[in-house]
């Protein structure tokens, strides 16, 4: 029931995001946000949750920092570049948890 809520608040998000056109938002190197990122930054905002990496199963990220543009396209298990949202708190607590992305 969780998993299913957040899943369908994030598919709102990202169909508002998507209809709204184009931002000028920027990832941390830099980089443009495309719209799915925006949509998963504000939706991580409003629910108080951070980046958690290294923590995803293939294709269950929330999304990355340049490794690919978005959601659900981690291709291994625990990529230290992707990232799955957490509450607060809780990454650290998790096995192999970062609040940084590792490069590889």
């Amino acid at each position: 029931m969780k998993q299913t809520l957040a899943t369908t608040a994030l598919a709102a998000a990202l169909g508002l995001a998507l209809g709204m056109g184009t931002t000028q938002a920027q990832q941390p190197g830099g980089k443009p946000m495309n719209a799915q990122q925006e949509a998963v930054m504000k939706w991580m905002t409003q629910n108080h949750l951070v980046k958690c990496y290294g923590i995803n199963a293939r294709a269950k990220n929330d999304c990355a920092e340049g490794a690919h543009s978005c959601v659900g396209q981690a291709s291994i298990d625990r990529d230290p570049a992707s990232f799955v949202a957490v509450p607060q708190g809780q990454c650290e607590k998790i096995a192999g948890g970062s609040s940084q992305p590792r490069r590889t």
